[in-house]
């Protein structure tokens, strides 16, 4: 490659961040262009500073996906996941503050208040990227506008592939211009055992829906790999003996389902054989307890 070329290349660090459960991470997969985040209807279900990368041409787009600045709870998890967020943003070139198109609300005001004042020089610009577009949004754009001095306004739907490349479109000019801080064909710097973490949690939330709280995780207690083989053991915490009913269902029916369910797409993910294990374990209080936290992962 010619200096002239090294030059040319752009890469920065671009934030996602919004409310709990406004579709950040199916935006970030989006942009990528694979499953790197986990989703579900659950409000929280992103709890880790999530890298995607997508690079197109010269140009190197690495995304952070973040969890929802909790504003509701206050027990040691949320204050953690909130750390997160906020010291994402003292980190990254680009903000896409993501919104519900036509919706604002106190949690939406609330992230909105965490991003860099107007005064920030030019490297700091913010996008408002609510999921659909029509002449009726009109006012409420001009809304948002009026409520911080914002870069871009990008209307659009993380479902249409001409969406998602008019976004990159937009961010790309605001990329330093340095050489990448990645491979060319890199998508994360996650590794697959916290992949499989996520997408087990994944399944737990979609499969329990309501029933079960908030306060449940996954940790893997083993990882091996053994040619095309994967052997995964992984334990589901929750912190009441009623949770574990739950989480296990009839006869052990909802944990096979579970774990059928995320053993399938660990082996698209990895394109390898995948044998899993899942046990469940009651920790109380394990949401409100630092130490516990630190144990399960959690910065």
């Amino acid at each position: 490659m010619t200096d002239e070329a090294e030059d040319s290349q752009r890469c920065g660090l671009v934030a996602i961040v919004g409310r709990p459960n406004v579709g950040k991470s199916t935006l970030l997969n989006a942009l990528v262009g694979q499953k790197v985040s986990i989703t579900s209807a659950k409000a929280q279900t992103t709890r880790h500073r999530i890298t995607g990368i997508r690079t197109v041409g010269a140009s190197q787009f690495v995304f952070v996906d973040t969890p929802g600045f909790q504003t509701r709870h206050s027990a040691a998890l949320n204050r953690t996941l909130n750390r997160t967020v906020q010291g994402v943003l003292g980190d990254v070139d680009v903000v896409l503050f993501v919104v519900e198109a036509g919706r604002f609300g106190l949690d939406d005001a609330k992230v909105l208040a965490l991003l860099p004042p107007a005064s920030r020089p030019s490297s700091w610009p913010t996008s408002s990227t609510p999921c659909t577009a029509a002449p009726s949004l009109v006012p409420w754009l001009k809304g948002m506008q009026d409520r911080h001095a914002f870069a871009e306004f990008v209307p659009l739907s993380a479902k249409k592939e001409t969406d998602v490349q008019r976004l990159l479109d937009i961010v790309r000019p605001y990329l330093p211009e340095q050489p990448w801080f990645y491979e060319e064909d890199a998508l994360t710097d996650r590794s697959d055992r916290f992949l499989a973490s996520g997408l087990i949690r994944e399944k737990l939330f979609r499969l329990t829906g309501d029933e079960l709280p908030y306060a449940s995780t996954v940790v893997i207690d083993k990882f091996e790999e053994e040619g095309n083989l994967r052997r995964i053991a992984a334990t589901i915490i929750v912190e009441r003996d009623a949770h574990k009913g739950m989480v296990i269902g009839h006869d052990g029916e909802r944990l096979k389902r579970i774990g059928s369910e995320a053993r399938q797409e660990l082996e698209r993910l990895m394109d390898a054989k995948v044998f899993l294990e899942l046990w469940v374990k009651v920790r109380s209080g394990w949401a409100d307890n630092e130490e516990h936290l630190r144990s399960y992962g959690y910065e």
